[in-house]
């Protein structure tokens, strides 16, 4: 376990989350635009780096896992209202805000944080794959915790809860890499068992990706010349992990 891989998804989360504490106004283009630029390049990390190691570690049955995890993040994102692909609930034009039930929402996104560093504690045969899901991780973070932050600004959260928020959502994927490494360690079975998380991790991954390209930030779900030029940004830079190898 690099515990550096660690420390630099807290400061990506921390500082995704302090943008709109600290300016007012953001323009709408940056969440739409850095969520499809982190989406595609998480996107591409899994096909390239994790979808082989399961492949070759669980064979065909890791398609079942897969796909189980791609359906368990549409649930997830029942409680957490579709936030980590960029659904925010901001106030509408007329200035009604949308009433935000934050316990469920916080309860969505700790749980899709803990399972994004579940990955993260696992040793791979592939050694790009985890610096290369660490990068993508630590991308996606950025635009997760800006989009969380401002919701809970929005929705008229004080600056102390504001910041509490902001640094336990911080350390949740870095406890739960630490917490899969550890026992991973400890004890054989847990290390072959951690393979099925990873699969199902790779099913909430492409979900959450695959809803950025399609669906988030933008009108009429269209994907405009900036998205697809933040997607390709993206997919390249994944392609650039290869290097790793």
């Amino acid at each position: 376990m690099n515990i550096a891989y660690l420390i630099l998804i807290l400061a990506a989360t921390i500082f995704g989350g302090m943008i709109p504490m600290i300016f007012k106004r953001i323009s709408p283009g940056l969440p739409i635009y850095l969520l499809a630029f982190t989406g595609a390049f998480l996107f591409g990390v899994t096909i390239m780096h994790l979808l082989p190691e399961v492949y070759h570690e669980l064979g065909h049955s890791a398609g079942i896992y897969i796909v189980i995890g791609f359906f368990l993040q549409v649930f997830l994102q029942q409680l957490s209202h579709g936030m980590e692909h960029g659904h925010t609930h901001l106030p509408a034009a007329d200035g009604h805000h949308h009433h935000i039930a934050v316990t469920p929402l916080l309860v969505g996104l700790s749980i899709h944080a803990f399972m994004e560093g579940i990955p993260l504690g696992f040793h791979y045969e592939d050694k790009s794959a985890l610096p290369s899901l660490m990068l993508g991780v630590m991308a996606h973070k950025i635009p997760e915790s800006l989009t969380l932050i401002t919701v809970m600004v929005h929705a008229g959260q004080s600056r102390a809860r504001l910041w509490r928020i902001l640094v336990i959502f911080s350390l949740v994927t870095p406890f739960s890499a630490l917490l899969a490494g550890w026992l991973g360690d400890k004890s054989e079975a847990v290390t072959h068992s951690l393979i099925y998380i990873v699969a199902l991790v790779i099913g909430a991954f492409l979900h959450i990706s695959t809803t950025i390209f399609y669906e988030s930030g933008t009108r009429h779900h269209e994907l405009s010349g900036r998205k697809v030029l933040a997607i390709a940004i993206g997919l390249g830079m994944a392609f650039v992990t290869l290097i790793f190898e």
